[in-house]
């Protein structure tokens, strides 16, 4: 091993110190990992989780403020809805911060993030966009060959960075870096139509049969699956993905096809 690698690996190992803002169910889920991994957690969330942080390990704080003056962090990980985001940035008393910080976000959009977070940060804040494309039900038997998908917006520490992203290397995470913009374009085609399908599934009220076929199973679990989400989240991926819209428009056009081809054959046989 050269002594650049030694000096990497020695790197990864040491523990960061890592503040939570919203620590709802997905935070817990990577807290979880995070704290196996011998990481140091501070939390804080609207709620009031100080039972389950104990239980957890992590130091949990009812208020933003001694959340921030009480600790030196070397990342801030925001775990808020889409929704609330906005709102919670602008609550953050940045004044407060001791240090030069990493600030990620896990959200499931990213264009949106990387905006508010580059107008709102300390211009010596370090900024890194994430999609961790995975939550407690899908990867809980581990996170191996799950997609992690991140954007290095600003970064200049590239050691507390490395270290940051070496937590879901180090679980097997398949590790996709792409710019925010991408990912939407993504997103919209695969995440948001796919939570659109389940949800016009759930209007539909599919539920299973004595005679499923193998296609119809995959339908009802996939509308299972979606409504188990909250409409916050869906309804965040519409409004704050600007490809959502043309996904959307896209899905009503295939069905009006698929419907006019129905009656041009119907026509075609009377």
């Amino acid at each position: 091993m050269s002594e650049t690698e030694t000096s990497n690996t020695s790197s990864s190992s040491i523990p960061l110190n890592i503040g939570i803002i919203g620590f709802g169910p997905f935070a817990q889920f990577l807290a979880k990992t995070m704290i196996k991994q011998g990481h140091f957690l501070f939390a804080t969330s609207r709620s009031d989780h100080s039972q389950l942080c104990s239980q957890l390990g992590v130091q949990f704080y009812k208020d933003m403020n001694p959340f921030f003056y009480s600790n030196n962090y070397d990342v801030i990980l925001i775990s808020t809805s889409i929704l609330s985001f906005s709102q919670v940035l602008s609550s953050i008393p940045f004044h407060l911060l001791r240090k030069p910080t990493l600030f990620v976000d896990v959200l499931s959009v990213k264009e949106y993030p990387r905006q508010l977070l580059l107008q709102v940060l300390p211009e010596e804040a370090d900024v890194l966009c994430t999609h961790p494309m995975f939550g407690p039900e899908s990867g809980k038997n581990g996170w191996e060959g799950l997609a992690f998908m991140y954007e290095k917006v600003q970064i200049r520490d590239e050691d507390i960075c490395s270290r940051f992203l070496q937590i879901f290397r180090s679980e097997g995470c398949r590790m996709v870096e792409m710019p925010c913009e991408e990912h939407d374009k993504q997103a919209a085609r695969s995440q948001f139509l796919t939570h659109t399908i389940g949800r016009v599934l759930a209007q539909m009220d599919i539920k299973s049969t004595s005679m499923d076929t193998k296609g119809f199973e995959t339908l009802v679990y996939l509308k299972n699956d979606v409504i188990k989400n909250s409409f916050d989240l869906y309804s965040g991926l519409f409004v704050h993905n600007r490809f959502a819209e043309q996904e959307l428009k896209n899905l009503e056009l295939a069905l009006e096809t698929v419907k006019q081809n129905l009656l041009n054959k119907m026509d075609e046989t009377t």
